[in-house]
Order: structure tokens, then C-alpha cells, then sequence
């Protein structure tokens, strides 16, 4: 059986902490649905800074403020951005939290899952090191896996078919996480005890 990660008023204890200012209070009562609490989905993402690059503080920067628009072409477009996901996963498999899963991180922007609007409201964002066109690493499948099995067992609404891409509930406008990621070996890691 897979050993549960720790989680403590939303906060992973392995992961290191560098708190994001773009986060709030999640809705004290959302619209309900069947099957459906305030925390119920999954979204898988990834990200890179500089955009194809890999190993650089500009993610952590970008969620927390900080980002430095001289230091690449790139960042002077992004530099407006106000977001955050709530855990970040590197290619060697570091877990960074940005925000309580307990808080609502802006990760999603305009979404929606089975017709509820604004999955921000409901969602807790898992933001990969990577791109659409690079494979992700077996580190981060591994840990993606051990944060994911201990997420629904502390929020137990979010099911495996509550576990989405970011292209899931934005389409069109999104395509993250991309055509490289393996949900097949995903979802083995999720559903086999170990």
C-alpha cells in the first residue's frame, strides 16, 4: 500500500513552501451538483521559464510577483500576470507548494468542468515543469502519483474522473498538459497498491 503523504491545513509537510500573494478564500458555499463539494477537481498543467527551459527560479518568481522582465524577452509579456497553481512539480521530482489546497489558487482562469463555471472555485492545480512537446520525467510521474493518492484521500470528492487536464476545461484556449503527458501510466499509478 502506498504511504500517504502528510497534509496539514492544506500544505504537504514534504513540500517546500514558497507562498504565493495570487490566492484568496475559496467560496464559503458554491453552486452544488451531484457528486460535487467545494473541493472536487483535479487539474493537471505544465509550465516552463524561460518558455522550453528548464532547472530556472522564474516559475517560483512568476507566482510570486517577482519576476524579472529584463532577464528574458519573454517575461516583459508575462510580467502583468497575477497566477499561481497550488504545488509545482520539478523535473527531478521536488514538490514546491505555492498555496493551500485549502485557499484557491488562480490557476484556471476562464474554465469550466460539467457546466460549473470558475473551477478555480472548486479545483486544486498541479502545475508540471515541462511543455506540450517534451516528455515529462519518471520522477515527476512518481510524485505526481504520491501527491495525487493523498489528495483524494484527504479530499475524497475528487475521483479519478475529476482528475483533468487544464486543455480539459479550457479548450481551445488551453492545450496543457499537453500531448507528451501519459495519462495511461498516470492513472496505473494511481490505481495500483504498492
Amino acid at each position: 500500500m502506498t504511504r500517504l503523504l502528510s497534509i496539514q491545513n492544506g500544505w504537504f509537510s514534504t513540500a517546500r513552501r514558497v507562498k504565493s500573494p495570487y490566492a484568496n478564500r475559496r467560496p464559503a458555499v458554491i453552486e452544488e451538483t451531484e457528486n460535487q463539494a467545494n473541493i472536487s477537481l483535479l487539474v493537471i498543467h505544465n509550465i516552463s521559464l524561460p518558455p522550453n527551459q528548464f532547472g530556472s527560479d522564474d516559475v517560483e518568481r512568476l507566482f510570486t510577483g517577482t519576476i524579472d522582465p529584463d532577464k528574458h524577452p519573454f517575461f516583459n509579456t508575462i510580467k502583468h500576470l497575477q497566477v499561481s497553481a497550488h504545488l509545482f512539480i520539478r523535473r527531478n521530482g521536488e514538490l514546491v507548494q505555492f498555496v493551500s489546497m485549502e485557499e484557491r489558487a488562480w490557476h484556471a482562469g476562464v474554465s469550466s468542468f460539467q457546466g460549473l463555471a470558475g473551477c478555480n472555485d472548486y479545483s486544486i492545480g498541479i502545475e508540471l515543469e515541462g511543455t506540450d512537446e517534451v516528455p515529462f520525467t519518471n520522477s515527476q510521474y512518481e510524485q505526481l502519483g504520491a501527491v495525487t493518492k493523498s489528495i483524494q484521500s484527504h479530499y475524497p470528492c475528487i475521483s479519478l474522473g475529476r482528475i483533468v487536464g487544464h486543455n480539459d476545461i479550457a479548450p481551445g484556449r488551453k492545450t496543457d498538459p499537453g500531448k507528451h503527458f501519459d495519462w495511461s501510466k498516470y492513472r496505473m499509478l494511481l490505481t495500483e497498491d504498492n
